[in-house]
């Protein structure tokens, strides 16, 4: 049971990350956790590292800024993955 345990925790440690990650560029807590989610099911963590490199920490920035700076990534993926889980959660159609 213990190896299960560990694989469950260090899934859930990135998704933190991500969401706490998303929650300082700006979004909020309950988009940032969808998206999360998301995005860690999809996403490598060399892409996940590389969204957590954005600049962050602005006060009040929108969704679309944040958009309109992951395609400043150049990674296709990385764009199609945020923007399918952006609109998704934000519309409430991940169910």
């Amino acid at each position: 049971m213990l190896p299960a345990a560990a694989v469950l925790t260090g899934c859930a440690i990135p998704e933190a990350r991500v969401r706490t990650g998303l929650e300082r560029a700006g979004l909020p807590p309950g988009l940032s956790a969808c998206m999360a989610e998301r995005m860690v099911d999809r996403l490598s963590f060399a892409q996940l590292r590389r969204l957590g490199n954005l600049p962050h920490g602005r006060d009040a920035r929108s969704l679309p800024d944040f958009l309109r700076e992951v395609r400043t990534l150049g990674d296709p993926e990385i764009v199609g993955v945020v923007g399918s889980s952006a609109a998704l959660c934000a519309t409430g159609l991940t169910g």
